[in-house]
């Protein structure tokens, strides 16, 4: 019974930056972890991934240069580091964890992703 709690989102300007944190809890190890995100009225946007070592990640290109994925598998946590927010980045963050591959793992195919935290609400204002 895996279960995740995000953290970290807020109200920031343009520019800012937000560290998103997905504490995971019930499980042993952190296998690949995606960040998603959604707005009302929008399709679920895949934003970003990393293997269970972290020798892997994937970004969306709306994000490549401003977002960084890294991990504390000792603390079953994964980051989500934001930077240079955009007003568009705005929306509701999930993560959620993938235990069937076991390399690369990229949002592609979120039905492989089986466990889902509540999320964490981002909003940046122009």
């Amino acid at each position: 019974q895996a279960q995740l709690v995000e953290s970290g989102g807020g109200s920031v300007e343009a520019g800012g930056s937000l560290r998103l944190s997905c504490a995971a809890s019930g499980i042993t190890y952190i296998p690949c972890t995606g960040w998603f995100r959604q707005s009302p009225g929008k399709e679920r946007e895949g934003v970003a991934t990393s293997t269970q070592n972290g020798g892997s990640t994937d970004y969306a290109d709306s994000v490549k240069c401003r977002f960084t994925v890294s991990r504390d598998n000792a603390r079953n946590t994964v980051y989500l580091q934001m930077n240079s927010l955009k007003p568009e980045d705005t929306a509701m963050y999930y993560c959620a964890l993938d235990f069937t591959r076991g390399g690369y793992c990229p949002t592609s195919h979120p039905a492989f992703f089986a466990y889902w935290g509540q999320g964490t609400q981002v909003t940046v204002s122009s």
